[in-house]
């Protein structure tokens, strides 16, 4: 039986959002192709009808996650993003949480076609942010962005580090809410100068 181009389409878009998810729960080392296929409801033979290679589809299901991780950003002020960012319920949610804090650490040792996915979406995310940032009215030009790549790295290195932690460990939740609230008092401290 043929499948539709339709049908196709939505096939490649079941088995890059199943890679999103099986990645950002495993890593891209830790997910093999069959597999991959296996939980999409595919065959493995299917998968080089969609795509040329794994790296292919590592680089496509990380911009599909970054682009959607930057959807959720985008709803939110810079205050409220680091609330739900640093948090126990985003370090608990590997699986859907955010693909630089799951998968940077990999993206470093992979290559500049998934790199530049990743860069695509840091950018985006600080240019998002920043747009939302209150910064005074006499800061220094590119002040703003500087925050917000602090933030940014502060906010993703403290999920890094919390996850790194036995889940029931006392640390992990210490890094969690000392982050938190030093990135809380840095973002304060700006907006009221």
């Amino acid at each position: 039986m043929r499948v539709t181009k339709a049908q196709a389409q939505a096939n490649r878009e079941h088995i890059v959002e199943t890679a999103s998810v099986l990645f950002r729960e495993r890593g891209f080392d830790g997910v093999g192709v069959a597999d991959l296929m296996a939980a999409a409801g595919f065959t493995h033979g299917g998968f080089y009808k969609h795509f040329g290679s794994k790296a292919d589809l590592m680089t496509e299901a990380s911009a599909n996650s970054l682009s959607r991780s930057l959807a959720s950003a985008e709803a939110l002020d810079v205050q409220g993003f680091i609330d739900v960012y640093v948090s126990r319920a985003h370090r608990d949610d590997r699986s859907s949480g955010c693909t630089m804090a799951a998968l940077c650490g990999d993206a470093a040792r992979q290559p500049d076609a998934l790199k530049a996915a990743f860069a695509d979406g840091i950018e985006r995310t600080l240019q998002t942010l920043g747009s939302k940032y209150p910064a005074a009215p006499d800061a220094p030009p590119g002040d703003a962005r500087v925050k917000m790549i602090d933030m940014l790295a502060h906010a993703v290195g403290a999920i890094i580090l919390s996850r790194a932690c036995p889940e029931d460990s006392s640390l992990a939740d210490e890094i969690l809410e000392v982050c938190h609230a030093r990135i809380t008092a840095s973002l304060t401290v700006q907006s009221e100068t």
